[in-house]
């Protein structure tokens, strides 16, 4: 899938279509049980529907004719029954599929979800996170009518259909023929009609795409919109994606709405067929009025699922595309997975070696973009590493290669010798603490938001972790303290004590292997002591890279890597680097000056 952004449509391929409803009925074989009764359903309300006509015929040729109307009681008793039955079943019909669809709806949600959760940081950084939303919710739901209908409109209606042209045959097929004669004509206009349908549908899904990319992206910015009065901007964008969106359903529609027109143009030419040929053709001396009723039933019979069906179909056309859009990113393979052959990483020492790595983002496309080339190095066990440099020096993309959030392109990465694609990437990232420049806070109390690092610790863990961090004074001056409720990222909290937090969140997991990216950025001078003594403790014993602009944190690190244009350029310990006079001193002269 293509790069885009909320201005662009996403690229789809073309796909099988009776490969996506292959899948889509895949999810109702797990329920093959309820589905056999509500079918057992279908069958007997089927059955019913094609005696009715059967009985008026019945009543008219035989009990009204003879004026047998005790008969006539009898067997209207008998249709009422029926017809109740009937009624009963229908109910239990609907009930029943609309229990399974949503099961269904919810493990393909549940399916999508998880599968996502395995993609890698490249599937997240090539598109707006509202298309993905738009994926997960709007094209799930839009799924709903498509898995119950496949059941309670496909198969009874076919059933009906191929149930009333068998006993039309049956009962005279010179009428049966002149009922049917303008299926060809249905056949020719369905298949064009949803040949166009379909591509414009396409086109609708992926304005709906669009809309809801923007909007999220718009909501989640509301404060810089508001900070730089851009709102008549952004409702000039906002309604030129609702005109596209709204032009877009209303072209979809004006050919889908094609089928009903077409359907009852069959219709009405079939029904004067039959009563052509079987008044002027054939007269009342070889045709019963009964039979003429019945067949008139039966025409009605015949089209009224016919007009069902192509609204399943037309219903079909337009959510396809929906779950074409939602297997798109089930087949999405990860970037990143373990291989087949992996191993746990046990208990580290906390040794990390590059050994010339070389990484591209974006590689193979337009946007290539190359961060790192040849970078050695080796911290060993307990030290603390610092990496400076300009802004897209690579500092990041080291830290996230560790993690491996991202797969090199040449070289390794061995963690206490342990080469990182050769064990599981679950063993490697519980033994590791990180801290990125995104401190995202989750919406739920500061304790929940600290428990990510560690999900079973407890509260004497928890308010351990925060203490060391110099989170815990804060923390205790909240309305609520541990429980207070955060808002939305953090929103009722300083960007200091969001920080402060994150790295609370780090501390608690206890890892082996520190990985702090800008950790004491957007830190008043007063909170900056206090969280520098609190990660000098938490520093203690444990391997520790720090990503760090303010060149007064690192001075205590072990060695100082400085990094440029994705190579490291300079490396020592602050005096030594100073005594340099090279990057690093120009650097730190141009912080002080």
């Amino acid at each position: 899938m293509a790069v885009n952004s909320f201005r662009e449509d996403e690229y789809m391929e073309n796909t099988d279509k009776k490969k996506i409803l292959s899948r889509l009925l895949s999810y109702l074989l797990d329920y093959k049980l309820a589905i056999a009764g509500v079918l057992v359903c279908m069958g007997i309300t089927v059955g019913i529907s094609l005696v009715n006509p059967l009985l008026i015929e019945e009543a008219i040729d035989h009990y009204i004719a003879q004026s047998d109307f005790k008969g006539l009681i009898a067997l209207g008793i008998f249709a009422l029954a029926l017809n109740v039955l009937f009624i009963i079943l229908v109910k239990v019909r609907m009930y029943s599929m609309s229990v399974i669809s949503n099961k269904i709806l919810l493990k393909i949600r549940q399916d999508l979800y998880e599968h996502i959760q395995t993609l890698s940081f490249s599937f997240f950084d090539s598109r707006p996170t509202g298309k993905i939303l738009a994926r997960i919710i709007g094209d799930v739901n839009s799924l709903k009518d498509v898995l119950t209908n496949m059941v309670t409109t496909l198969i009874p209606e076919f059933i009906t259909v191929i149930g009333v042209v068998v006993i039309m045959m049956v009962k005279d097929w010179r009428l049966a023929l002149a009922s049917l004669s303008t299926i060809p004509i249905m056949i020719a206009g369905i298949f064009l009609v949803q040949k166009i349908s379909h591509k414009r549908w396409q086109i609708y899904r992926k304005k709906s795409s669009n809309l809801n990319a923007y909007v999220h992206e718009d909501i989640a910015g509301m404060n810089v919109v508001q900070s730089f009065g851009a709102e008549d901007e952004t409702k000039e964008i906002f309604e030129n994606l609702t005109d596209e969106h709204r032009n877009a359903f209303v072209d979809a529609v004006i050919f889908a709405d094609m089928f009903g027109p077409v359907i009852d143009f069959c219709w009405g030419i079939g029904a004067m067929m039959l009563y052509l040929v079987g008044i002027r053709f054939l007269g009342f001396e070889k045709v019963s009025v009964g039979l003429l009723v019945a067949f008139g039933s039966y025409i009605n019979m015949f089209w009224n699922p016919i007009m069902n069906l192509s609204n399943f179909y037309n219903n079909l056309v337009t959510n396809l595309t929906a779950a074409e859009r939602i297997f798109d990113i089930l087949d999405t393979e990860p970037d990143i997975t373990d291989a087949d052959d992996v191993e746990e990483l046990p208990e580290v020492k906390g040794e990390v070696t590059f050994s010339h790595v070389g990484f591209t983002y974006d590689r193979g496309t337009p946007a290539e973009t190359k961060v790192l080339e040849d970078v050695n190095f080796v911290v060993k066990p307990g030290e603390t590493i610092a990496l400076v440099g300009p802004t897209g020096a690579g500092k990041t993309t080291i830290v996230n290669l560790i993690s491996r959030f991202y797969d090199i392109e040449q070289g390794k990465i061995l963690i206490d010798g342990y080469d990182l694609t050769k064990v599981s990437m679950n063993s490697l990232r519980r033994q590791m603490g990180v801290m990125t420049q995104d401190n995202f806070i989750f919406h739920g109390t500061v304790k929940d938001n600290i428990l990510y690092g560690k999900l079973d610790a407890t509260d004497e863990e928890v308010i351990e972790a925060a203490k060391l961090t110099a989170a815990h004074s804060f923390i205790k001056r909240l309305p609520h303290g541990y429980d207070t409720l955060l808002e939305n990222d953090g929103a009722n909290l300083s960007q200091g004590q969001r920080q402060l937090l994150n790295i609370a969140r780090a501390a608690v997991a206890d890892p082996a292997i520190l990985l702090l990216d800008e950790a004491t950025s957007n830190i008043d001078t007063r909170s900056e002591i206090l969280i520098q003594k609190g990660l000098d403790q938490l520093m203690q014993g444990r391997t520790s890279l720090i990503i760090a602009h303010r060149l007064s944190t690192i001075r205590n690190a072990d060695m100082i890597l400085v990094l440029e244009r994705g190579q490291i350029v300079e490396r020592g310990t602050h005096e030594e680097l100073l005594r340099m006079k090279g990057k690093y001193f120009s650097l730190n002269q141009e912080q002080f000056r």
